[in-house]
């Protein structure tokens, strides 16, 4: 017999995003490293809170600096700093907060579980579909180039696989989208879903 229970509290999400203006979402931003995620992601924010919509941004390095510090790229371990980071979203989405969460999340099945743990209503995609050569290019951390060369293994688009969307919310092109157009893209698909 499990000794958890779902303990009441006075104050619920619907108050939460009653006293905020607007409602709480995730928007989920999945694609290649190097492809424009946390750039997306930042410019989005910027945008949200110019409108003074509550906000926070998840990224892998914010997570796995800490909270899933210990974990590895196997194909588990992402899985389980996933299904982390979606417990975690569904958190400040009940907190009343308008959440960009910037993940590579290659797998359909993880993605999957993330719209099963957070809820398919509250989980807006957007697929950043930037070929490989141009991720390449760019490569600012270098990573590419030690997934070439066997230094880095486990690594997506090299030696792990990457599964794009079938069917995202919104598909973005770094290379002909600037960060500020991607995000009034994304915020026009979004308003009348975040606005009362």
């Amino acid at each position: 017999m499990s000794s958890l229970f779902n303990q009441k509290f006075n104050i619920s999400r619907k108050d939460r995003n009653l006293k905020s203006g607007h409602n709480s979402k995730v928007i989920w931003i999945t694609g290649l490293s190097g492809s424009g995620k946390s750039t997306v992601a930042n410019g989005l924010e910027e945008l949200l809170f110019k409108k003074n919509i509550r906000t926070y941004t998840l990224d892998g390095d914010n997570i796995r600096r800490g909270i899933n510090k210990e974990l590895t790229f196997t194909e588990e371990d992402r899985t389980e700093n996933l299904r982390r980071i979606g417990e975690i979203v569904k958190l400040f989405i009940d907190a009343g907060v308008v959440v960009i969460a910037a993940f590579i999340s290659p797998m359909k099945k993880d993605r999957q579980m993330l719209r099963e743990i957070i809820g398919e209503e509250d989980f807006f995609e957007v697929f950043i579909n930037t070929p490989i050569e141009i991720c390449e290019q760019r490569d600012a951390k270098g990573l590419y180039k030690k997934a070439r060369s066997g230094e880095i293994l486990n690594f997506t688009g090299i030696s792990a696989p990457y599964e794009a969307p079938e069917n995202p919310d919104v598909t973005i092109n770094t290379e002909k989208q600037s960060a500020k157009e991607a995000a009034e893209l994304i915020w026009s698909k979004l308003e009348k879903s975040i606005l009362h």
